[in-house]
């Protein structure tokens, strides 16, 4: 039985897939995203340590909330504990539950391939579309999360995608004109929010002592998540209404 290295757990989540859902947050991310608002899931830790059968009974005591809803895997980067996430994966799909994983996408898929086959969908960050310039932003290229995205359009898995729009970064009317064009070839892609960059996170740099390099940088604008919106009118995107 493998054990799993949890953040946290949140019963009521309203923004991680559709409808209500228990949200599984795991330790450890290979990202070391410049606008992250969650470092404190950066590294591996024992935060909680749980078995799949002891989380899916935490879930199972919140059954009457979740039946319009379901189980989404966040963190952190839950793809770094693969094994585990397919078999708390498991455990769902024997009790009927709608499962989602909330990915960067950042790991191969040879690793990751087996718990995305068991999800009913993901809810994938494509953190930017240029290769390097996702480097400068992340840490890392955009290679795997495009490889993911090529293997649920080959397997049919719904997508839906998430992309923050970080001033000086992302928000440009190039790259996301290039990302919508990209998209809009790909069937599996349901649905694109575009979330704005905010720096609510900011206490948890401090308490961590690190520094982050955006602290100064603006949210956007209204008239510039509109700008933005206006490159994704195939797809809704209720971050911006």
């Amino acid at each position: 039985m493998t054990t799993g290295y949890l953040h946290s757990l949140e019963s009521f989540g309203a923004v991680d897939g559709p409808g209500i859902r228990f949200v599984v947050f795991l330790s450890g991310c290979p990202l070391r995203c410049l606008y992250c608002h969650n470092p404190d899931t950066w590294v591996q830790k024992q935060t909680l340590c749980m078995t799949p059968p002891e989380v899916m009974e935490k879930i199972r005591s919140e059954r009457s909330f979740l039946l319009r809803g379901g189980v989404t895997l966040s963190g952190g980067e839950p793809l770094m504990q693969a094994e585990f996430c397919a078999e708390l994966l498991t455990l769902c799909r024997q009790e009927g539950f709608h499962t989602a994983i909330d990915t960067s996408g950042a790991i191969p898929l040879e690793q990751s391939r087996h718990a995305i086959d068991l999800a009913d969908m993901l809810l994938l960050d494509i953190k930017d579309i240029d290769p390097e310039d996702c480097r400068t932003l992340t840490g890392k290229t955009n290679e795997n999360a495009l490889a993911t995205l090529d293997y649920c359009e080959q397997t049919g898995k719904d997508v839906w995608i998430r992309h923050v729009l970080v001033p000086g970064y992302t928000l440009n009317p190039d790259k996301l004109q290039r990302l919508a064009d990209k998209l809009s070839r790909y069937s599996c892609v349901k649905r694109v929010d575009l979330l704005p960059y905010h720096t609510m996170g900011l206490y948890k740099w401090e308490s961590l002592g690190l520094t982050c390099k955006l602290a100064d940088t603006p949210t956007p604008t209204a008239e510039e998540i509109a700008m933005a919106n206006a490159y994704f009118t195939k797809w809704r995107t209720p971050a911006a209404e």
